[in-house]
């Protein structure tokens, strides 16, 4: 999903640039588990490894294309830098491991369901960690985000792991990737390059041992397999150089497309069994996420008005 990262341009206005990259990498967010669902015969461990295997040249690439190649160079001297981006590391292939899983697993109004949480933990996060006080708003929109979670859990007699799972995972890297001091570009390529080492590591074991998909099934899975790097790499890519040039408010609002997109897939695609419960429970995370948009899109628009008036 998108890169936590992004800046917010210099002077906080939304430019049909940044809007065109942003929308184009959710949208790519939003069909792809027609690719995971694609190769949901292969184990989504193999899947994940070849995702981070694969996007390493292609997010080196970008960096030499962007003239940023020095920044990682100045982040492999630096053990803390190298110790926080291990951390997120571990963090984004959890996430990446539970959503690929899913997706093949008949799973993904799970998956939309945890997309659509994340926003909200991000605030309970950070009043929790860092004694942020949310708005009276905002814990409406907690507060109902919870009574959806504890209705799909009487349903199905279990917590939503899936949902909760992307949704601890996404949440915590978002909150560390903000204290790692790099670009979103260059993090990302620190990120799998840190990965690569143990991926390569298992995809060799798994072909040893036959266990792969890598040559030995055919050439289609190979081709898949390598094209892991492309729809990993180049929506994050797209989506780091959209966000900086637009508001958080209106990142805000676009970042509900890939969950929505997901959503509609899951149900009138994969057919996934959409009952009363996820009826409800849909019903009330919309809710929440209409009352959380709201009192955002409200406070832009003080803060805009702020910026105009003339001073006193």
């Amino acid at each position: 999903m998108a890169e936590p990262n992004a800046k917010l341009p210099a002077e906080n206005t939304d430019s049909a640039k940044g809007f065109a990259f942003a929308l184009a990498a959710y949208l790519l967010w939003g069909f792809l588990p027609f690719f995971m669902k694609a190769i949901a015969h292969i184990p989504a461990p193999e899947v994940v490894a070849h995702r981070i295997v694969w996007s390493v040249p292609l997010a080196g690439l970008v960096l030499v294309w962007l003239g940023r190649t020095e920044d990682v160079k100045v982040a492999l001297r630096s053990p803390r830098m190298l110790r926080m981006a291990a951390l997120t590391a571990v963090l984004i292939t959890i996430n990446w491991g539970i959503y690929v899983w899913a997706i093949g697993a008949g799973r993904a109004i799970e998956t939309a369901l945890g997309y659509y949480i994340n926003p909200l933990f991000s605030i309970f996060l950070g009043a929790l960690l860092l004694k942020e006080k949310p708005s009276p708003a905002q814990m409406v929109a907690i507060a109902l985000a919870a009574a959806a979670v504890a209705v799909l859990a009487f349903d199905a007699g279990g917590l939503p792991w899936v949902s909760i799972g992307l949704c601890l995972s996404w949440g915590f890297y978002a909150f560390f990737r903000k204290t790692l001091p790099i670009g979103p570009n260059q993090g990302f390529f620190l990120e799998v390059l840190l990965l690569s080492i143990p991926a390569i590591g298992y995809i060799i074991w798994l072909e040893a041992t036959g266990q792969g998909h890598f040559g030995d099934t055919g050439m289609a899975d190979v081709l898949w397999l390598m094209s892991c790097g492309i729809v990993t790499a180049i929506p994050l890519m797209i989506y780091a150089n959209g966000a900086k040039l637009l508001r958080l408010s209106t990142i805000g609002i676009m970042q509900y497309i890939a969950p929505t997109m997901i959503f509609l897939i899951a149900v009138f695609v994969f057919h996934e069994p959409f009952g009363t419960a996820k009826l409800i429970a849909f019903a009330l995370i919309w809710a929440a996420l209409v009352i959380y948009s709201g009192a955002m899109l409200a406070q832009s628009r003080a803060r805009r008005a702020e910026q105009v008036s003339p001073a006193e």
